[in-house]
Parts: C-alpha cells; structure tokens; sequence
C-alpha cells in the first residue's frame, strides 16, 4: 500500500471514530498531495509524498516557535498536534551516529575531496536520507565534514 493510500485510508478511519482534529489534519495532508499533482500534473509516489510532508513538518515548527515567541499556547497546542500527525506518517529519524556514518560513507563512495564536492555528496546523501533527517541540518553537517577534510 502506498504512502498516500495509507493517509486516505486514515482519513476514512478518522472520520468513522469521530476523531476532528486528526480528520481535519489529514485533510489538509491530502489537500497538499493533491495540490502538487495538479500544478506538477502528475500523480506523487512516496517519495513525493514524503517531500511534501517534510515541508508541511517544516511549516509546523516555524509556526510553533513564532506562536510562542508571541505567547499564544492555545495556538502552540494546535500546531503541536498536527505535527504529531504528520510526523506518523515519516519514516523514522535517524540518529546523529547514524547520519555521521551515512555522511562519511558518502564521502569516501564519491570521492569528495573538498567544499567543491558538496552538491555530489548532498544528492547522494539526500537521497538515502530522505524524509529521515533535516535537510538544513545535514547540509550544514556535510559542509563543516568537507572543510574539516585534509
């Protein structure tokens, strides 16, 4: 079962036990896949569909820490338990010994030798790690791993 029958799924389940909040935050999911299949005119797969939920994850905290730097905790709990929802549907995190050695092995696979490699690494790298870390975080990792190299 793909990713995205699996959220449609959900939503039926959702709807059947009465559960709003998860039903209206399911909604909104589907509401993003079917928005870029129809700008991008296509029908996502799953790793489509986990970029889409990555962006909506990314959203969530951005809006988290404005609602609470603003002292809005009503709004801090909205947004919280949406991303818990969308966040079931990631696949699991990886560690930072786990994105240390993926980085490194990327390394030596590629032959990066120096800042100059980063894009050829970070392809690589993003496409093993997709969905499973933060993409800002590793890209900064992968540039101080590059700088640090003799």
């Amino acid at each position: 079962m793909s990713l995205k029958d699996r959220i449609t799924e959900d939503m039926k389940a959702a709807m059947r036990s009465g559960e709003r909040e998860r039903l209206s935050t399911i909604r909104l999911i589907l509401a993003g896949i079917k928005q870029r299949e129809v700008d991008e005119r296509i029908a996502l797969d799953d790793t489509q569909v986990l970029a889409v939920l990555e962006k909506m994850v990314k959203q969530r905290r951005e809006s988290i820490a404005q609602f609470e730097s603003g002292g809005r905790a009503d709004l801090v709990a909205k947004e919280s338990a949406e991303l818990a929802v969308v966040q079931s549907y990631m696949p699991a995190q990886l560690s930072d010994a786990e994105v240390a050695a993926l980085i490194d092995e990327t390394i030596r696979a590629t032959g990066a030798a120096s800042i100059k490699d980063m894009g050829k690494v970070m392809g690589a790298v993003r496409a093993k790690a997709q969905g499973r870390t933060d993409m800002a975080a590793l890209g900064a990792r992968v540039k101080e791993r590059l700088t640090a190299k003799p």
